[in-house]
């Protein structure tokens, strides 16, 4: 009979947040994957738990799967847990799940802490719908792009960011999104030294150029502000990507969705005055 997969969500910061069905979890398995075995071997003897430790990391979740999977065709209870969180977001854990999946394993999940939604409830802004982007790309095109789409993005977003980058992280987001944007910068969440502070991204950003920074980040950014959908400024894009070679109904269809925008009065806008011929 296949065996046992549990994803377990482990305390953030506090190990007071460990919960009893942690616990039981942890005392249940064969075996306990983990992102970093010394932190999950705190986690343990916090329990007062001896459990098998295998590392599960993003340089080596696919060659781990295997041993994964095995274990589960054995009929083994295998437990996953990450540093803090919850497995597989932002954070190792998809690979174990599909292993489980096609081992034919019972799967179940133990929730608990994460920092996404712990800083969503403290922002103060909405959470009824949210973007979590996880960690910004470090460089290039793939960081440009992807800061470029908060700048219109109307939901709250939630972002993660490393003590080495959390200066640059603010600083590129408010030349993108603006200084006046609102911003919630939680640092350290749930630990010893937890601090919350509520800014603008342009003061956060000044804040953490002077200041040395320390500690893990969540920032959790206000939605941008609605905006009133450009006929005009979707036609312009039209007209430029279909002097780039682009066909009118393709042109028109990411125009219409980038601007907000009815797709057939865009369409029909295009046409006005033309002679038929390519632009």
């Amino acid at each position: 009979m296949p065996g046992r997969l549990i994803i377990c969500a482990t305390p953030i910061g506090n190990l007071g947040d460990a919960s009893p069905r942690l616990r039981e979890a942890l005392e249940a398995a064969d075996i306990v994957f983990a992102e970093d075995t010394r932190r999950s071997g705190k986690l343990l003897r916090h329990f007062g738990l001896s459990k098998p430790l295998q590392s599960f990391f993003v340089g080596n979740e696919e060659q781990r799967r295997g041993e994964l999977t095995a274990r589960l065709v054995g009929g083994e209870t295998v437990a996953l847990v990450t540093d803090a969180g919850v497995p597989g977001v932002s954070d190792p854990g998809v690979a174990a799940v599909r292993a489980g999946r096609d081992a034919g394993a019972h799967i179940e999940v133990v929730p608990g802490p994460s920092a996404v939604t712990t800083a969503l409830s403290v922002s103060g802004f909405s959470a009824d719908r949210f973007v979590f982007e996880g960690f910004l790309p470090r460089r290039g095109r793939a960081r440009s792009e992807a800061i470029a789409a908060l700048a219109s993005e109307p939901r709250t977003t939630v972002i993660f960011s490393a003590t080495r980058r959390i200066a640059e992280d603010l600083a590129d987001l408010a030349g993108a999104l603006g200084d006046e944007r609102e911003v919630l910068v939680a640092r350290e969440l749930t630990k010893l030294h937890e601090e919350l502070t509520w800014s603008t991204l342009g003061d956060a950003a000044g804040r953490w150029h002077d200041e040395v920074p320390r500690g893990e980040y969540t920032l959790v950014i206000h939605g941008a502000p609605p905006t009133i959908p450009s006929l005009d400024a979707a036609e312009a894009d039209v007209r430029d990507a279909m002097g780039a070679g682009v066909s009118r109904s393709a042109a028109v269809r990411e125009a219409a969705l980038r601007h907000g925008v009815s797709r057939r009065a865009l369409y029909e806008r295009t046409l006005e005055g033309a002679d038929g011929s390519a632009l």
